[in-house]
C-alpha cells in the first residue's frame, strides 16, 4: 500500500532549505504572510493558497515545483503520468518567477502546475490517448482549454495515465501499464481520468484536467477521495479533446477541496464564484432512493447513510423523491448516443489536428480488450452495435424526454441538488474489469460503476462529487451532487458548505 505522509521530515527539510537558498522570497516575516499559512508542507497546499503565495512572492514557483515533482518521483509506482518531464516543468517554473520578477501582470494561475489527462492536446507533449498508434502524436497547438490555463499563468504538468481511447472505468491500461489507486496500490483508481485523480488524490498536484463522457471526471474522483466536477455539458471548450461524442464529452477540474474547483471554474468561465452558502439550514436535498441506492456494497451505503444524518444535523432537508422512468430512459439513451458516433468523430478529429493517421490504424494497433469493445459495440455489424435509428430516436426523442424529467423533478420537489452514492462499490482489485462482487452477488463492472453516474451526464447537468467516509478497508467512499442544469456556481457553492459538514480524507496511508 502506497504511504504518503502528511508532513514528513524530508518535506520540512526541503522548505527550509528553499528558504535558505532563496528559491521562497526572504525578507518576509510570519506576520506579513497574511494569505496564506506556509509553515507546513508545500504539499498540502490547495491551489489557491499556493498561486496567493506565488504571487505574493512568499513562494517561488520554482520551489514549488520541484517539491510536486520530487512527490511524483517519490511515487511513481502508482503510474499516475504518460509522459512527465521535469526539466520542461523547472523551466516553466523559472519562466514564471522571472515574470514576477519582472512586473508582469500576474494571471490568477501564476505558476501553477497542472497535470493533464493525456486526451486532451498540448504542444509541451504527446498526446497519445492512451494507445500504442498515438505515441509520438503531436498535435500542432494547445487545446482551447490548455489556452485558458496557460493564459492564467498556469503551465502543463505532464500527461496522465488513462484507460486507453476514454474506453474503461478501470485505467488498466495494457499499452502503459495500470494506475494504481494511492489508498490501495492493488485496487483501480477508477477510468478512465485515473491518472490525474491518482497524482491529485497523492500530493503530486492540488489541481488537475480531467474529461468525462460517462462518469471519467467522476468515478476517479469517488474511487481515489478527491472532488471531481462535471459542468454543464458545454460549459467548458472540449475543442482539441479526444473525442467519443459530443452530446455528452466534457472537460473538468479535479481537486482536494471544492474551493479550487472554484478558482479553476472562475479562470475558464470568467465569472465570480457564486457566495458560499453559509449554513445548509433549510437548503433542501432530493434523495431519489429508488434508482440510486439499491444494491450497494454495505460500506457505501453505511457511510452514506451516515453523511445523510450529518446533512440533516446540519440543517439540511432530505427530501425522499424519485426521479421517474429514469431506467428505462437511461437505455434509450447512455449507450446509442455514445457509441454509434465514435468512428466518424475520431476520424475527424485525427483529420483536424494533423495525426497522420487513420482510425483504422489506431484501432489496428489498440491492446486486445480495447479491440473487442470497439468490436462488439462501436463497429457497425457488432454483437451489441446501436443503428443508426437508435441514434436518432436516442438524440431528438428520448434525450429530450430524460431532461425534460429532470428538469421537473428540481422543480416539482423544489429542490437545489439531487444527492446519492458516486458508485456502488469501493475501488475493486486491479484485473477485475468484467465482473465484481458486491454483497456476495456478482455485478458488472460497468453498473458498479456506471450506474449512478450515467443519468447526469447523459442529461448534461452538472455533478459534483465529494468524498463522504473511508470504508472499513481504508477505501474511500464519496457522494455525487448533480444539480439543475446551468447551476453550476450554485452547485459548487452548496458542495463547499457540504465539505465543510462531512470533512475531508485522510491523504492516502495516514
Amino acid at each position: 500500500m502506497a504511504h504518503i505522509p502528511k508532513r514528513s521530515r524530508r518535506e520540512v527539510l526541503a522548505w527550509g532549505a528553499a528558504v535558505s537558498t532563496g528559491l521562497i522570497a526572504c525578507g518576509e516575516t510570519k506576520d506579513s504572510m497574511t494569505s496564506v499559512d506556509l509553515t507546513g508542507s508545500l504539499l498540502d497546499l490547495s491551489a489557491a493558497d499556493a498561486v496567493a503565495a506565488m504571487r505574493k512572492g512568499e513562494l517561488r514557483s520554482e520551489a514549488y515545483a520541484s517539491a510536486l515533482l520530487e512527490q511524483c518521483q517519490e511515487f511513481s509506482r502508482l503510474n499516475a503520468f504518460i509522459s512527465l518531464a521535469p526539466e520542461k516543468v523547472m523551466e516553466a517554473a523559472r519562466d514564471a518567477d522571472m515574470k514576477r520578477a519582472a512586473g508582469t501582470e500576474l494571471g490568477p494561475l501564476h505558476g501553477l502546475p497542472i497535470p493533464v489527462k493525456d486526451s486532451i492536446n498540448t504542444m509541451d507533449y504527446p498526446t497519445t490517448g492512451g494507445t500504442p498508434a498515438l505515441r509520438n502524436f503531436r498535435p500542432g497547438q494547445d487545446a482551447k482549454l490548455i489556452r485558458l490555463l496557460k493564459q492564467a499563468g498556469a503551465f502543463v504538468m505532464g500527461k496522465t495515465n488513462i484507460h486507453e481511447l476514454s474506453f474503461g472505468w478501470t485505467s488498466n491500461n495494457y499499452a502503459y501499464g495500470a494506475v494504481r489507486n494511492p489508498y490501495n496500490t492493488d485496487r483501480i483508481p477508477g477510468g478512465s481520468s485515473g491518472g490525474t485523480a491518482a497524482a491529485i488524490a497523492a500530493h503530486m498536484a492540488p489541481l488537475g484536467i480531467a474529461e468525462d463522457t460517462q462518469g471519467s471526471i467522476r468515478v476517479p474522483a469517488a474511487l481515489c477521495g478527491i472532488c471531481g466536477f462535471r459542468p454543464t455539458t458545454h460549459r467548458y471548450p472540449n475543442e482539441g479533446v479526444m473525442p467519443v461524442t459530443p452530446l455528452f464529452d466534457q472537460v473538468g477540474p479535479h481537486a482536494r477541496c471544492v474551493e479550487d474547483l472554484q478558482l479553476f471554474d472562475t479562470v475558464i468561465v470568467g465569472k465570480q464564484p457564486a457566495s458560499d452558502v453559509a449554513s445548509l439550514q433549510g437548503v433542501r436535498l432530493g434523495i431519489p432512493r429508488r434508482y440510486y441506492f439499491g444494491g450497494l456494497d454495505s460500506d457505501v451505503e453505511r457511510i452514506t447513510e451516515i453523511a445523510l444524518g450529518k446533512l440533516a444535523n446540519a440543517g439540511a432537508v432530505l427530501v425522499e423523491a424519485d426521479v421517474p422512468n429514469l431506467e428505462d430512459l437511461i437505455g434509450l439513451t447512455t449507450a446509442p448516443a455514445q457509441l454509434v458516433d465514435v468512428e466518424r468523430r475520431f476520424s475527424e478529429y485525427l483529420g483536424t489536428y494533423g495525426g497522420g493517421i487513420t482510425f483504422s490504424d489506431v484501432l489496428e494497433q489498440a491492446s486486445d480488450d480495447i479491440k473487442g469493445i470497439f468490436s462488439e459495440y462501436v463497429l457497425p455489424g457488432g454483437k451489441y452495435s446501436m443503428s443508426q435509428a437508435a441514434f436518432d430516436a436516442a438524440r431528438d426523442v428520448h434525450i429530450p424526454a430524460l431532461k425534460e424529467i429532470i428538469r421537473s423533478y428540481f422543480r416539482e420537489n423544489d429542490i437545489v441538488a439531487m444527492l446519492f452514492p458516486a458508485t456502488m462499490t469501493t475501488a475493486t482489485p486491479i484485473g477485475e474489469d468484467i465482473m465484481v462482487e458486491i454483497g456476495g452477488n456478482p455485478v458488472t463492472l460497468e453498473i458498479a460503476m456506471a450506474r449512478n453516474i450515467s443519468p447526469g451526464s447523459t442529461s448534461g447537468i452538472p455533478g459534483l462529487v465529494l468524498p463522504a467516509g473511508l470504508s472499513s478497508g481504508g477505501l474511500p467512499v464519496s457522494i455525487e451532487l448533480d444539480g439543475p442544469q446551468d447551476s453550476d456556481q450554485s452547485l459548487l457553492a452548496l458542495g463547499r458548505a457540504i465539505e465543510m459538514v462531512l470533512g475531508r480524507l485522510p491523504p492516502p496511508g495516514v
